[in-house]
C-alpha cells in the first residue's frame, strides 16, 4: 500500500471508533481481519496515522477547525509526520485508494490556524475538562507536561535478574536496538518509533521465551524499586492485574521471602500464571478470593495498593482513553481508590509499610487521596519522599515531583516515563 491507500484505511479505522466508541486496539484488529491483503508493514503505518491522530486530536481540529476523521488523520501527517500541504497532495495524486486531496479551503484553513498561536489546551493536547485538573497538579508548567503525554512512547523492557542480567538481554536485543534505561536499575529501552516503522516484537525473541526480561514501563519498574521489597519479606501486592510489579518484587526478593498477588477479577489475574513460569518466580502466589486473605490481617511486611486509576499517566500509549475518559469515571475512581486504601491497610503490620501506586498524572487521585487516608487513618504516617528518592537515585532528585508527605509523581516530561505517583506510608 501506498501513502494514499494507508491515509484512507486509518481514515475508516477512525470513523469506526467514533461511531462505536470502543478502543482503537479493537477497530485496528478488526480492520486487519477484514483487509488480510495488508501487510504487516502497512498496517504499522496505519496504526501509527490512527493513535498519531488521536494524540493529536486538538491540533488537529485546531489547524483544520473541525473533528472529523479526516481531519485528524490528515493533521496527524503534517504535525507528526512533518507533511506540507503541497508534498502531501503530490503524495496523494499518484494513488488510486487515496482519499481526495487537500482542497483550497483547507489549505486555507491551515495557514489561518498555525499551532503556534493556538491555546494553552490545544498544545497541551487534553480534553478541555481535564485542564483544570493538569494546571492544578503541574502548575505554571502544565501545558509542556500534558503536551509530554501527547508523544510517542518508547519501548520499554524489565530485566528479570532471577534468570539473566541487563548487560546479557542487552546483547540478546542489541540489533533491536536496547539500550539501558537512565534510571531504572534494571531497565531497557527501544527509542520511540520514527516515521512509519514500528517497533520489534521483543516477545518474539528467545530471550524473552526464556524469562530473561519482561515489558515494563521504566516508570513502573521505578515505582516498585521504590517500594524497597527485599529478601525474606512478606508482601501483598493487593491490586496485582496482571502481575507486572509482583514479578519485579520477586527478583528484588531474590525468590524468597512470600508475595500474595491478589486481584479480585480473575481474568486481570489470569495472565500471572504464564508470566510466573516463564519467569521462574517461586515465592508468588496468586489469589483471587479476598476472603483467602483474612487470616493474614496486620502481618503484611509491604502492603502495596497499584490503585485502579484512569490511567491518565498512560496517555502516550493510549491515546483514544483520554477522549473517554469524563468525570463520572474520575468520581468512580476516587470512590474505589479510598475503598481499597482502607482494605489493604488493615493488612500491614505495625511497623509496616504501605505503597500507594496509580498510573494517573492528577492530583485528586494523588495527592488528595494521601492527605485524606492518613487524616483518617493516624497510625500511618509518610516516610521522607526525598530521602527515598536519594536513596535509589541518588544526585537526581530533579528527575521527578517530590512531596515529602505525598510523595513521588513521574511525568513524560520530566523523568521520560509514564505518569505515575508513589507514596509510601509506614504503621505505627
Amino acid at each position: 500500500m501506498r501513502l494514499g491507500g494507508r491515509l484512507a484505511a486509518a481514515i475508516e479505522i477512525l470513523e469506526d471508533i467514533d461511531r462505536r466508541y470502543r478502543p482503537a486496539a479493537d477497530a485496528l484488529r478488526d480492520w486487519g481481519l477484514s483487509h488480510r491483503f495488508a501487510g504487516s508493514k502497512d498496517r504499522a503505518a496505519i496504526g501509527n496515522i490512527v493513535y498519531d491522530a488521536l494524540r493529536r486530536r486538538r491540533s488537529a481540529t485546531w489547524i483544520f477547525q473541525e473533528e472529523s476523521p479526516r481531519a485528524l488523520a490528515f493533521g496527524a501527517l503534517m504535525i507528526e509526520g512533518g507533511y506540507t500541504s503541497q508534498v502531501l497532495n503530490e503524495a496523494l495524486a499518484e494513488d488510486n485508494f487515496a482519499p481526495p486531496p487537500l482542497s483550497d479551503d483547507e489549505a486555507a484553513c491551515l495557514q489561518a490556524h498555525p499551532l503556534d498561536a493556538a491555546p494553552d489546551g490545544v498544545r497541551a493536547e487534553c480534553p478541555p475538562w481535564c485542564e483544570p485538573l493538569l494546571k492544578r497538579a503541574w502548575g505554571d508548567g502544565w501545558v509542556g507536561e500534558a503536551a509530554a503525554l501527547a508523544n510517542r512512547p518508547p519501548l520499554d523492557m524489565r530485566t528479570n535478574t532471577l534468570k539473566a542480567t541487563r548487560d546479557k538481554v542487552a546483547r540478546a536485543l542489541a540489533r533491536a536496538g536496547a539500550r539501558p534505561c537512565e534510571l531504572a536499575p534494571q531497565g531497557l529501552r527501544i527509542a520511540a518509533i520514527e516515521g512509519q516503522g514500528r517497533h520489534p516484537n521483543v516477545q518474539a525473541e528467545p530471550a524473552f521465551q526464556k524469562g530473561w526480561f519482561e515489558v515494563q514501563d521504566e516508570g513502573s519498574q521505578i515505582v516498585a524499586t521504590l517500594a524497597e521489597a527485599v529478601p525474606g519479606m512478606q508482601v501483598l501486592d493487593f491490586c496485582a492485574g496482571a502481575g507486572g510489579k509482583s514479578l519485579a518484587m520477586s527478583a528484588m526478593m531474590e525468590n524468597t521471602g512470600q508475595i500474595r498477588a491478589f486481584d479480585a477479577d480473575k481474568q486481570r489475574l489470569a495472565p500471572i500464571f504464564d508470566r510466573l513460569k516463564r519467569a521462574g518466580c517461586r515465592n508468588v502466589q496468586a489469589v483471587a478470593d479476598e476472603n483467602a486473605l483474612a487470616p493474614d490481617e496486620a502481618r503484611f511486611d509491604l502492603v502495596v495498593v497499584d490503585a485502579p486509576c484512569t490511567g491518565a499517566g498512560t496517555w502516550r500509549r493510549r491515546p483514544d482513553a483520554k477522549w473517554r475518559l469524563g468525570e463520572k469515571q474520575l468520581e468512580q475512581r476516587q470512590a474505589e481508590q479510598s475503598d481499597i486504601l482502607a482494605k489493604a491497610a488493615r493488612f500491614v503490620r505495625p511497623g509496616g509499610r504501605l505503597a500507594y501506586i496509580t498510573c494517573s498524572v492528577f492530583a485528586e487521585e494523588n495527592d488528595d487521596q494521601v492527605r485524606a487516608f492518613i487524616e483518617a487513618n493516624p497510625e500511618f504516617r509518610p516516610v521522607d519522599h526525598d530521602a527515598l528518592w536519594e536513596r535509589h537515585f541518588p544526585g537526581r532528585g530533579a528527575r521527578a515531583r517530590i512531596d515529602k508527605t505525598t510523595g513521588i509523581a513521574l511525568s513524560p516530561s520530566r523523568t521520560a516515563t509514564d505518569g505515575f505517583h508513589f507514596a509510601a506510608l509506614e504503621r505505627c
